[in-house]
């Protein structure tokens, strides 16, 4: 069995469309508008998209071209819907982590378990660990393996698993992106607590100079 790389975008695409199948019933099958808003939407992505429908199309054309997405008859407006558990021939367990990992990037096993809750249900950490591996085992008659086990990233308890439905994993982007989010929010937190503390010694120097009668300097522009 011989599987079919995908971008980045189609990636987006199919695991938008395996989230709202779960998360929002009543609006699936997906719009070409809704599917493009759910690619582009803020929260549960990483990375963030920018999507337009020309590239929310042209990958819903390859989708379905590859078997992995079907579109729906009985509408006005052509509508969307995933056909990765079948195409790939992976049971639900582990199509619900594949989403996972191509909605929000390299996870760890306890990750996977807290963020599929409203996908799936593991009974436990080890039960997600269980279906990891056995992805990563996968035989070539099979396809090969479909995650792959990253090395431990510094500072961290637990190493994180990844898909490779678009191809080998550069571990090196994704380390360096972890740490280098750590290290900018810590930095802004430190500014805006100096800010803070500069605006209210300017405040509080400005009521004694006032107090005292001293004119105070103005301002710098």
């Amino acid at each position: 069995m011989t599987l079919t790389t995908l971008t980045a975008i189609e990636a987006r695409v199919l695991g938008t469309l395996m989230e709202k199948a779960r998360t929002v019933p009543d609006s699936y099958p997906l719009s070409l508008n809704a599917l493009l808003l759910g690619c582009n939407q803020k929260s549960s992505r990483d990375p963030i998209m920018e999507l337009t429908e020309a590239d929310v199309a042209a990958a819903v054309t390859h989708l379905r071209e590859s078997n992995l997405l079907r579109e729906t008859s009985g509408s006005r407006v052509p509508r969307f819907e995933h056909n990765f558990q079948r195409g790939m021939g992976v049971p639900e367990q582990s199509a619900v982590l594949l989403g996972l990992l191509m909605l929000r990037g390299p996870q760890t096993a306890g990750e996977l378990r807290l963020n599929t809750e409203r996908w799936y249900k593991f009974a436990d950490i080890s039960s997600v660990e269980g279906f990891l591996e056995e992805l990563q085992d996968r035989s070539a008659e099979k396809g090969g393996p479909l995650v792959v086990k990253l090395n431990r990233s510094p500072g961290a308890r637990e190493q994180r698993w990844a898909h490779l439905l678009c191809g080998p994993v550069d571990e090196s982007q994704w380390v360096t992106g972890t740490v280098m989010r750590s290290v900018d929010y810590s930095a802004l937190e430190r500014i805006e607590r100096l800010e803070g503390e500069v605006a209210q010694l300017r405040t509080l120097v400005t009521q004694l100079c006032s107090e005292l009668g001293i004119e105070t300097a103005p301002r710098p522009t």
